[in-house]
C-alpha cells in the first residue's frame, strides 16, 4: 500500500464532505442561477420548428419532478433523514416508500424540474451542461448527507445503500410507506418552490418574446400559470403562519 497516497484520499474524503455541507445550505440557490443563465442561451439559440415539442417534454418534466418530490414529502414522516431543511439531521433512516426505489428521490424531483425549465430553452446543449452541472453540485450534497447517515446509522446505513441505487430508480422492490400519504405536509412545504418554478418559466417565456420583438402584451399560459400559482401561494402562506389548518398536528 502507498502510505503517501492516505493523507491525499482521507483529504479529498473530508474535502467532499465539507464543500457538500456548505452546498447543503445553498442548494436553493440554483434557480436563481440557472435563470441567469437563460438569458445569454435564449438570445443565441435561433428559432426552433419543435418549440411545441419542446415545450410539451419541458412540462413533462417539470410536472414529474413536482410529482416525485410531493409523494416524498407527502409520505415521509418528521425527524426521518428526508425532512432536513437547514442541517443535517435524521432521527430514523427512510427506507421505504419511494426510499426502496431511490435514495435520493427530493434531489431528483428537483432534478426533474430544473431540466425541464433548461429544455424551455429550445437547447438541448444548455440542458446537457446544466444536467451535467446539477450531477456534480448535487453529488457533493449527496455524498456529505450519506456520510452523515453512514456514522449514525451504520450497518442498517450500508445494507440499504447497497441494494437501493442513488439518485437514477430502480424499478422492482418498492415497499409501502409507513405513512399515508398527507396532503398538508405538501401544501405547506412545496407552495415556494412551485411558485419559483413557474416565475421561472414566465421569465424565460417573455424573455424570448422580447427577443424576438414579439408583443409583450396579453395573457400567455405561463403568464395565466403564474397568476394562479401567486394566488394559491398567498393563500397558503396566510393559512401557514396564521392558522393551524396546516399543521402537522393536523395532517391528513
Amino acid at each position: 500500500m502507498n502510505i503517501l497516497n492516505l493523507p491525499k484520499k482521507v483529504a479529498l474524503k473530508e474535502s467532499f464532505e465539507k464543500s457538500g455541507n456548505v452546498l447543503f445550505r445553498y442548494r436553493s440557490f440554483i434557480p436563481v442561477l440557472i435563470l441567469l443563465t437563460t438569458f445569454p442561451v435564449i438570445a443565441i439559440t435561433p428559432d426552433n420548428d419543435q418549440a411545441s415539442l419542446f415545450n410539451m417534454v419541458s412540462v413533462a418534466l417539470s410536472l414529474a419532478g413536482i410529482f416525485v418530490r410531493a409523494y416524498t414529502i407527502g409520505t415521509t414522516p418528521r425527524g426521518t433523514s428526508g425532512r432536513n431543511t437547514q442541517k443535517q439531521v435524521a432521527e430514523s433512516l427512510n427506507t421505504n416508500g419511494i426510499y426502496s426505489l431511490v435514495r435520493h428521490p427530493l434531489y431528483l424531483g428537483n432534478y426533474l424540474m430544473w431540466a425541464g425549465l433548461a429544455l424551455f430553452t429550445y437547447n438541448i446543449w444548455y440542458f446537457i451542461v446544466i444536467s451535467l452541472i446539477f450531477w456534480i453540485y448535487y453529488e457533493r450534497i449527496m455524498f456529505a448527507e450519506e456520510a452523515y447517515l453512514r456514522g449514525k446509522f451504520g450497518g442498517a446505513f450500508e445494507e440499504w445503500s447497497s441494494r437501493v441505487p442513488a439518485f437514477i430508480p430502480r424499478l422492482k422492490g418498492f415497499q409501502p410507506p409507513t405513512m399515508s400519504f398527507s396532503v398538508k405536509s405538501v401544501l405547506r412545504r412545496e407552495y415556494s418552490g412551485i411558485l419559483a418554478l413557474a416565475a421561472v418559466y414566465f421569465v424565460i417565456d417573455y424573455f424570448r418574446l422580447w427577443i424576438m420583438e414579439a408583443p409583450l402584451l396579453g395573457w400567455r399560459p405561463t403568464s395565466v400559470v403564474l397568476v394562479i400559482t401567486a394566488l394559491l401561494a398567498l393563500v397558503l402562506r396566510n393559512l401557514k403562519h396564521h392558522t393551524r389548518l396546516l399543521s402537522e398536528s393536523n395532517r391528513s
